[in-house]
């Protein structure tokens, strides 16, 4: 699986866990081309999508709103907002509705106590259903030197027989990020296992998401993926 020409539409972030089996089947007619240059065969051919705007959101839900999308399907719980440190700052609708990194839409703003600094999402706290948030868009809670990936694909088959540098996303539309994985260690059966991989980053990482994917790559080939199973942060200062 190769990169799209257009950074800006390359979604080989998405399809990086297909079935290797299933690529030879599937085209890519506008793979290799930037999509003003689709615009103009568009118009060149009369077509009344050549001047759409460009869809941001979730193409199978429709033009409405992604948390009324949610509400339909999950019951919202609403909880606690409170600092890393437990310090109340208000309530939020339900955990699903944020997304770590994210400042719009906390509903709390400047505090007396704590000037006029924004606050960010930086975890969640499922057994309490507590959003936990602090301030500064680079708090170091928000910071991480690396992760572990499991139910890991790998386009060629099977996992690279030993460590490997590259590059990887761990959103869409995101710069390459240089970094090292290692392959898992199983500690009981002292071997190897393609069971998990430990991704360590050159440079630290900001809002690095459990459950998300993450994609590797080597130039423009994708290498294939694995879901963010944990984060590993740096020590936070004390």
């Amino acid at each position: 699986l190769m990169k799209g020409l257009d950074p800006q539409k390359d979604q080989s972030y998405f399809l990086s866990a297909i079935a290797a089996e299933r690529l030879p089947r599937v085209l890519f007619p506008i793979g290799a081309m930037p999509k003003s240059a689709v615009r103009r065969i568009a118009k060149s051919l009369a077509l009344p999508v050549h001047d759409k705007k460009d869809s941001t959101g979730i193409c199978f839900i429709g033009e409405r709103p992604f948390e009324e999308f949610l509400s339909t399907y999950l019951p919202a719980q609403p909880g606690v907002i409170e600092t890393l440190a437990g310090e109340r700052l208000g309530q939020h609708r339900g955990l699903m509705f944020y997304t770590l990194g994210q400042r719009q839409g906390l509903g709390i703003g400047g505090t007396r106590d704590h000037g006029e600094q924004p606050w960010y999402v930086v975890n969640k706290d499922l057994n309490r259903n507590a959003l936990l948030v602090e301030q500064g868009q680079d708090h170091p809670a928000l910071m991480s030197r690396g992760l572990v990936a499991n139910q890991l694909h790998w386009f060629a088959g099977a996992a690279p027989s030993s460590d490997f540098r590259c590059a990887a996303k761990t959103r869409y539309r995101q710069p390459d990020q240089a970094c090292r994985v290692e392959i898992g260690w199983d500690s009981s059966a002292r071997r190897q296992t393609s069971a998990n991989a430990t991704v360590t980053f050159d440079k630290e990482q900001r809002a690095v998401t459990p459950g998300q994917f993450v994609v590797f790559y080597v130039g423009e080939e994708c290498l294939g993926s694995g879901v963010i199973s944990d984060v590993i942060r740096p020590a936070l200062p004390l």
